[in-house]
């Protein structure tokens, strides 16, 4: 059995299915029941629907204390929940930074120690955190976010080295830029920043790509499944960002 989080759309819906099409049932939890209703639909086996806030400890344990209800210990958890905002460092209030770290680092961490004692008793777990590329590199504007994803990926490496023996992998996939509503919304604020038009700033964001296109959601998809299928691979941040960081 699966968790997805931030299932309701883009990558994490992305995640789900293709779980799904793996022969997982799929517990899925985002804020926007609807959201999370299409993705269901979009499923080939059975899911299950939780719409909450995992910022706040009380909906992670909601989330998790449901799945379990329905179907038992957690096998895979692939926490997908992000979001991304842009400031310059003196521009950044304490709001914007705690509401990164909120979501970027504090509900990965809680949703893993949700499922962790489980895993190990059993012998076996997949932990799968979707990161950025920003978890390996300094872009301007993007401080807190970045941090958060910092934070977060050495939180997949510690959480790794740590439970390696226990049969419990956990890594990180670091998306670049990718084709998604979250990247919708990127390509908006360059257009009114900058007065280009939509297709000139999405052109922008595809140029920071070797490959001059924007990353795929089932390409992401497609990372998460090689980190849950390969027993061996633990302790990573795979880059999926058509070449641009090269680690």
């Amino acid at each position: 059995m699966a968790v997805v989080t931030g299932a309701g759309r883009g990558i994490g819906r992305a995640v789900a299915r293709r779980l799904s099409a793996a022969g997982f049932r799929v517990g899925l939890t985002a804020r926007n029941r609807a959201d999370l209703a299409a993705t269901a639909d979009a499923c080939a086996g059975p899911t299950l629907v939780v719409p909450a806030d995992i910022t706040d400890p009380a909906g992670v344990a909601e989330v998790f204390g449901a799945v379990e209800d329905r179907w038992g210990r957690v096998d895979v958890l692939v926490a997908n929940a992000g979001a991304g905002m842009s400031a310059k460092v003196q521009e950044t209030s304490d709001e914007d930074w705690q509401r990164m770290l909120d979501l970027n680092l504090t509900a990965p961490f809680r949703c893993m120690r949700q499922v962790v004692p489980g895993m190990v008793e059993r012998g076996v777990g997949r932990i799968v955190v979707v990161a950025s590329v920003a978890a390996k590199v300094g872009e301007p504007y993007v401080a807190a976010y970045t941090a958060s994803k910092h934070g977060v990926l050495g939180l997949v490496r510690s959480a790794a080295a740590e439970l390696a023996r226990a049969g419990v992998t956990v890594s990180a996939v670091c998306p670049g830029y990718v084709d998604t509503p979250m990247t919708a919304e990127t390509i908006a604020n360059i257009a009114d920043r900058t007065g280009r038009s939509r297709d000139e700033a999405r052109a922008v964001l595809e140029r920071k790509q070797p490959t001059g296109r924007l990353v795929t959601v089932d390409e992401v998809a497609d990372a998460v499944w090689f980190c849950v299928n390969n027993p061996s691979v633990t302790g990573q941040g795979v880059d999926v960002d058509g070449g641009a960081v090269q680690s």
